[in-house]
């Protein structure tokens, strides 16, 4: 289930659950997910996805975004 473009900076909240592609992934397209707790991109929109750091401090480029609030969703 897709609800955002990772390459669209408004479609990335901080809380939100992402999947990302961390840089020693990139060749593979191995995804990490988790959950946002800073955004690394200025900019609007980056063709390779918007740059995060995740809770856990593992950083790298949303490639979807899977939820945009944790806890209890219905």
């Amino acid at each position: 289930m897709q609800t955002g473009d990772g390459r669209q900076r408004a479609s990335v909240q901080i809380g939100a659950v992402v999947d990302i592609v961390q840089k020693e992934d990139q060749r593979t397209g191995h995804l990490t997910r988790g959950i946002v707790q800073a955004i690394l991109t200025n900019s609007t929109f980056h063709p390779h996805g918007i740059k995060v750091r995740l809770v856990d401090g593992r950083v790298g480029r949303v490639a979807q975004v899977v939820s945009l609030k944790t806890g209890n969703e219905e």
